[in-house]
């Protein structure tokens, strides 16, 4: 039996199957197409074809993608959404949606805040409003609307009037309105939680699209005996069913992806990843085989969130970035690039722009198309090109780093041919066999995950039985999203106390992961 693991990038789709021992049987890049679709179709029959193995044979396939990434950014396919903030009198000051560009603030079809929400210690701030509830879920259903955002004060603490909330919407508007609630989705911070909640309303549509989009390429190509899942950004998998849950979740999983691949090819635990795609190099931490969490609220297309991103750095380099001479013969290297069109456009390929890749041959680091067509370039040029190619790394690295101590590096994806493995600031700079389709082989290992996160006061519950009693929700949660029982183990635990509340009061973060069933 095998596994089918499929990443969508913004140059390449990169397709790899697995054996049963967790071989890689192939690995393949194909050109990404203006429509995905034809990118995913094109390299699962390229994989195929250069494996031999039976569609019939596969028993699981994974998809990332940057679907819902693109379509924050781009202001594309977002649907209307209702927004319910349960929070009256406490939160009026603010209303939702407060610093959101006009542009994607308009997919607001209508807010409202009511009473309700809880103190940090889980004492009711005011009872839940019913009837105000009900009557903005009925404005919305005369409005059409199909996806309702639902937050409340301090939900993570206690989640009861979500719940109600969204029960009530479902009674009022019917059993197929897509009910995103804030406790789900978010971390501690009202507004940030929020927003994250009304960014996973809004991609409903985007999330059924991309869903649906892959089970059928899956089936036209004949893989009828594969479980789908789809990778999110922790760097493990959900199911379908998830994934039309909460497709934020899926936001940047490109770069966990390669990541856990960084790690599975290098068996290295802990480690810098440098993954170059051909537009962007992205770098990340790799801490007990995991992506590093981010610790700060992340801004994605400029709405400020709070919920699990991870811990990565992009910048403006990669195989197809244009390299230009400047008057006073200084060289720049990026930030705009060829992109999928590299194979026309470099030199190399018959083109007639200078990119990275060009540089990189024409310096003797990889041997691709003709590499007389880059003789034209001066010697003194492309040294330094590969100087700034190599400073914008070693900057990155360094930023990535907890102490000024060298670190192992790991270099992946298809672009990394264009970085010399002499880098500063690296103890060993590593380049693995399939580097080149790290991102999708990431795709295909990665496990299931569950995360419990809650405000635990110690004078109301010992600490070990409190910390026991997290170990096991993550556990369970990790069960729920997919994951095998018996192969789930933690791999995560955060017990931070908060100093400026009342008591002995920790923010207990606890993450497991396992198998896939």
């Amino acid at each position: 039996m095998y596994k089918l693991g499929i990443d969508v990038g913004g140059t390449n789709t990169d397709a790899v199957l697995i054996d049963e021992n967790r071989s890689v049987v192939a690995d393949i890049k194909y050109p990404t197409s203006a429509d995905i679709y034809d990118g995913i179709l094109g390299a699962m029959r390229t994989v195929l074809d250069k494996s031999g193995v039976d569609p019939k044979q596969i028993n699981q396939a994974m998809l990332g993608t940057t679907q819902c990434t693109n379509a924050i950014v781009e202001r594309r396919n977002l649907a209307p959404i209702g927004i319910l903030r349960i929070g009256a009198p406490a939160s009026t000051g603010i209303r939702p949606m407060v610093d959101w560009a006009d542009d994607i603030r308009r997919i607001s079809a209508g807010s409202v805040i009511i009473g309700g929400g809880f103190e940090y210690d889980g004492k009711e701030l005011a009872p839940f409003d019913r009837e105000g509830a009900e009557k903005f879920f009925t404005d919305m259903k005369e409005k059409g609307v199909k996806s309702i955002a639902v937050s409340c004060v301090f939900s993570t603490v206690r989640n009861d009037h979500e719940l109600e909330a969204a029960r009530l919407c479902r009674q009022v508007m019917g059993d197929d309105v897509h009910v995103s609630i804030s406790s789900e989705i978010g971390s501690m911070g009202l507004i940030e939680r929020e927003n994250a909640t009304i960014l996973n309303a809004a991609l409903w549509q985007v999330a059924e699209r991309f869903t649906d989009g892959f089970a059928k390429s899956l089936q036209d190509e004949g893989i009828t005996n594969a479980d789908v899942y789809l990778s999110q950004n922790d760097g493990t998998l959900m199911t379908m069913e998830h994934a039309r849950r909460y497709p934020i979740l899926t936001v940047a999983c490109g770069p966990t992806n390669s990541i856990r691949g960084a790690s599975y090819l290098s068996n290295l635990k802990n480690a810098i990843v440098v993954d170059v795609g051909g537009t962007t190099t992205d770098l990340g931490v790799i801490q007990n085989g995991f992506p590093r969490e981010s610790s700060v609220a992340v801004t994605i297309g400029g709405v400020r969130t709070n919920f699990r991103m991870p811990d990565v750095i992009s910048i403006g380099l990669g195989g197809g970035s244009i390299v230009r001479v400047r008057s006073d013969g200084s060289v720049t290297v990026g930030p705009d690039s060829v992109g999928y069109e590299i194979t026309k456009k470099a030199l190399v390929f018959g083109g007639d722009v200078m990119t990275a890749t060009d540089i990189a041959v024409r310096c003797g680091l990889t041997y691709l198309g003709d590499a007389e067509r880059t003789a034209g370039i001066p010697r003194e040029v492309a040294d330094k090109a590969l100087a700034v190619m190599r400073a914008m790394v070693e900057d990155s690295v360094d930023s990535m780093k907890v102490s000024n101590a060298d670190a192992d590096l790991i270099l992946v994806g298809g672009g990394s041919v264009i970085l010399p493995e002499d880098i500063s600031g690296a103890s060993s700079v590593l380049k693995p066999e399939h580097f080149g389709c790290a991102n999708a082989i990431g795709s295909a290992i990665s496990k299931v995950s569950g995360t419990y996160e809650k405000l635990v006061d110690y004078d109301k519950i010992p600490r070990d039985q409190a910390l026991e009693n997290a170990r096991a929700a993550a556990v369970d949660a990790a069960v729920e999203a997919g994951a095998v029982r018996d192969t789930v183990e933690i791999i995560e635990m955060e017990d931070f106390p908060l100093a400026y509340y009342p008591g002995h009061t920790s923010r207990v973060k606890v993450k497991a992961a396992g198998d896939l069933r």
